[in-house]
């Protein structure tokens, strides 16, 4: 009985318990159940979690952002030729992590290795093995790999080979890049663009360093756009959320004088003559006088634009930033100014060789000189003596005021970078004397250039000018070009008139220093010169090589209106003299100008490309050369199929254009052809270009002749 009693003490005491227990949770449950029951009514009426607002929060999330990036305005030659354009080059990677899927679990990285490198490999200049093991990285933590310099600089069609493959886990960056077709084309005038991170919206922009590129670098910018947009989970847009848009306002673009063949040949010729002579530097302009528009311009040591190649060794824009004793060819304004002042008596006489000034002699470049010369052969044979008496004619004080009335050291303006205005010494009678053949004074290459003007215009200078108009992005005019005169008119057509017979006399084979220049049947004046280069620590270089030589010739005589003008410092190789070493560039470039003035357009000019698919091959090149190209032809079937220059772009005249054929495909000779000729050749035949070097093809991998086919691979050596 008693032990029955303990039991039911027991069990009710253990009832007791769990009753205890049952209510203790209960009340905690409930406890909890308030706890966060009041939460959500706090969050449902603040929205705020430690302050921050929790609808904008979630909003946020779902919202996307994206920058509408803006192009770069393009910058054109005369004819519309493009010298500059944006572009984009991409970056291929594979993501390895197999973590990283949707939110349908569905892979999102590289599953099978060994087929995305078979893929890859007909596209990237990298064997399958190679690209099997950036796919298989030793530590296998490894997010994502690139492939090395083969998978970046990627082309817009290289990458849409890629994504056309459809890989898992194959992904491209973009970046924002400059085209430059040309290579080395006026390069130092154009200038060149680096990527740059905006402090704004942190994108990648792409900013003008130097030339036209930075002068003009706010008008070629454009603005960038965003859009606004509420996705879900999925990154699908919602019908029903928030959208906003703002469009992408593209840069204007740049429409210059430059003419693109006028550009190519004088860069050609430039180029032969830094080969073999190997001067420190050198310039030249080619302008129409008359409006002041530069047709050519370059200059020694200078870069590739595209590659960059030689970008250390170009320096600064000599044509603007660098100034220097022009020399002889100074003493067209010795000339003009005695002519139109009345102190230029050609028919009287002096005695050449050497004159004292303020007890200092000054000598001919010839110092025994040629006894007693009439004025008249003065400015012919560059004597400096001569010169000298003119000056003092005319006197110091006269002199000075057409040495401004010429903007001597005055900035032209012209729309480059970092000009300079030169220098003059004139505080003695001896410093007054050397300037009247160009020693003691400094100039810029465009100070030269707009002082020749005057010989175009009856005395009237005009700016020199390297932009013809500007466009927006819908090709509209935005600003056109106009002829900007400078000053006053220096002197009056009967100068011009004297000026020009002198200039001609100096190609004369016995009075003349030009005579190497001369050149039977073509109508042009000279004048050469070659100046002392003084030294830093005062007084002036010695050596038959320590001179800037130069000449400037106009055409035609009796109503100029080309002009080209070329400087060279310092040849390594003086061999046969300056005259025969600066004529390899004048001639082949005085030549195009003489048919230019003549109106003859085979000189410059751009043609427009015709459609040759689907003619014969012998149409396709009756039709392109009436249209002044030449075609090469892919294939051994007789009928056009395609072609790498779209119908109705506008190419240099001259240029070549691929076409495709049916049939066997056989590997041409590339030698001496230009980047841009490679890379669309191998862009129409589907072969995987790496190149190497800058300037024309030195050397292929494929023998010309070797059958060839689409993913073959090509390698070319470029050399400037």
């Amino acid at each position: 009985m008693k032990k029955t009693n303990n039991l039911k003490k027991i069990k009710s005491r253990a009832h007791g318990y769990r009753f205890t227990v049952g209510r203790t949770l209960e009340l905690a449950v409930a406890l909890v159940f308030l706890l966060f029951a009041g939460r959500m009514l706090y969050l449902s009426i603040s929205k705020t979690i430690d302050g921050q607002d929790i609808s904008k929060r979630t909003a946020a999330i779902y919202r996307r952002n994206t920058v509408l990036t803006a192009n770069r305005g393009t910058i054109y030659d005369k004819n519309g030729l493009v010298i500059a354009q944006d572009s984009h080059t991409y970056t291929v990677y594979a993501i390895l992590d197999k973590t990283y899927v949707d939110s349908n679990k569905k892979p999102l990285y590289v599953q099978n290795k060994k087929k995305t490198a078979e893929k890859l490999a007909t596209v990237l200049p990298l064997s399958v093995a190679k690209i099997y093991k950036y796919l298989t990285p030793k530590s296998k933590s490894t997010f994502q790999v690139q492939f090395g310099t083969a998978g970046s600089g990627l082309t817009l069609t290289q990458k849409k080979k890629i994504q056309a493959m459809h890989l898992t886990g194959i992904k491209f960056m973009e970046t924002p890049s400059r085209l430059y077709p040309n290579g080395v084309f006026a390069s130092n005038v154009i200038g060149y663009t680096v990527n740059q991170t905006s402090k704004k919206t942190g994108t990648t922009e792409l900013v003008g360093v130097t030339g036209l590129e930075a002068y003009f670098n706010t008008v070629l910018t454009g603005t960038n756009g965003y859009e606004t947009s509420t996705v879900d989970s999925s990154e699908n847009q919602l019908p029903s959320g928030s959208h906003s848009y703002q469009a992408a306002k593209d840069g204007n673009n740049l429409y210059l004088t430059i003419d693109s063949q006028l550009q190519s040949a004088l860069e050609n010729y430039m180029t032969k003559v830094q080969k073999k002579y190997s001067p420190k530097a050198m310039t030249a302009v080619v302008e129409d006088l008359k409006t002041g528009k530069i047709l050519a311009a370059s200059q020694r040591p200078t870069f590739n634009s595209q590659t960059k190649a030689g970008i250390s060794k170009a320096g600064s824009n000599f044509l603007v930033q660098s100034s220097y004793e022009p020399g002889s060819v100074f003493k067209i304004l010795s000339l003009s100014a005695a002519v139109n002042s009345g102190n230029y008596n050609p028919k009287e006489y002096y005695r050449s060789g050497s004159i004292t000034v303020s007890g200092s002699t000054i000598y001919d470049w010839l110092k025994s000189g040629w006894g007693t010369i009439p004025f008249s052969q003065a400015f012919p044979r560059s004597s400096n003596v001569g010169m000298v008496y003119l000056e003092k004619k005319m006197g110091a004080k006269l002199w000075k005021k057409y040495l401004e009335m010429f903007r001597i050291t005055h900035k032209t303006g012209i729309t480059l970078p970092g000009e300079v205005s030169g220098s003059i010494s004139f505080a003695s009678p001896v410093d007054q004397a050397v300037t009247s053949f160009g020693q003691g004074v400094t100039v810029n290459v465009m100070q030269m250039m707009q002082v020749y003007s005057a010989l175009a215009n009856n005395g009237q200078m005009v700016k020199p000018q390297l932009v013809e108009k500007i466009t927006d992005a819908s090709g509209k005019t935005v600003k056109g070009y106009t002829v900007k005169k400078v000053g006053k008119p220096v002197f009056t057509a009967a100068t011009r008139k004297v000026v020009m017979q002198n200039m001609k006399k100096v190609l004369s084979q016995t009075i003349g220093t030009g005579h190497a220049y001369y050149m039977k049947g073509k109508d042009f004046g000279i004048k050469t010169g070659t100046a002392q280069i003084a030294k830093s620590t005062g007084g002036y270089m010695t050596g038959d090589r320590n001179y800037i030589f130069s000449v400037v010739g106009i055409t035609p005589t009796d109503n100029p209106r080309y002009c080209i003008y070329i400087t060279m410092k310092q040849p390594s190789k003086l061999g046969s003299g300056a005259e025969t070493i600066l004529s390899q560039i004048f001639k082949p470039m005085m030549r195009r100008l003489v048919l230019l003035s003549k109106g003859n357009k085979s000189a410059t000019g751009a043609v427009t490309v015709p459609k040759l698919t689907g003619m014969t091959v012998a149409k396709a090149k009756s039709t392109a050369s009436a249209n002044g190209l030449t075609i090469v032809k892919l294939g051994t079937g007789s009928k056009v199929t395609s072609q790498n220059a779209k119908a109705g772009a506008t190419v240099s005249a001259g240029s070549t254009v691929f076409v495709s054929t049916a049939g066997k495909l056989t590997m041409p000779d590339l030698t001496g052809y230009s980047q841009s000729q490679v890379e669309a050749f191998a862009e129409l035949t589907g072969l995987k270009l790496t190149l190497s070097g800058s300037g024309k093809v030195k050397s292929q991998s494929l023998d010309a002749g070797t059958t060839i086919k689409s993913g073959t691979k090509l390698k070319v050596e470029l050399k400037e």
